[in-house]
């Protein structure tokens, strides 16, 4: 185990940085996107009615914060996997479910919106997390199993 560690130091070492960052963009949330929906969703938000929001402001920090959180998904897995086609297809994937999640967003937050909490919740919490990478890593990993 210890001379696995000491070759993969490098993959380690990246692998820390990169979930650093991921963690750093969940810990400075308040301060670095716009989401009124962040201390919404922290309330008893069940009989309470939506907060005011800028939908293009909102729109737009959504859609920067997946952006963000993609690009270090998608570092992280060149780090863990060397392998460009991982990248590459794992790309195409961040850009057709993150398009997916942000007119799903936006359409139900214009056309159901106080009956859809729960929906809203869920569909912002793949936006604004990157839970795709907790998805992508084993599937890949266990691709990469498969092959040998």
């Amino acid at each position: 185990m210890l001379q696995l560690l000491q070759k993969n130091k490098e993959k380690l070492f990246w692998s820390l940085v990169l979930i650093g960052l991921l963690i750093c963009i969940r810990l400075f949330e308040n301060q670095l996107f716009y989401d009124p929906f962040l201390a919404y969703y922290k309330t008893e938000y069940a009989h309470s009615p939506f907060p005011k929001i800028n939908i293009f402001k909102l729109f737009f920090s959504l859609g920067i914060r997946f952006y963000i959180n993609s690009v270090i998904s998608l570092f992280l897995l060149y780090v863990l996997f060397k392998d460009t086609k991982i990248v590459k297809f794992s790309m195409l994937l961040y850009m057709i479910l993150g398009s997916v999640l942000m007119i799903s967003f936006i359409f139900t937050l214009n056309f159901f919106g106080e009956e859809s909490k729960m929906t809203l919740f869920y569909i912002r919490r793949f936006l604004i997390q990157p839970i795709f990478i907790l998805l992508f890593i084993p599937a890949f990993y266990y691709q990469k199993q498969l092959k040998k």
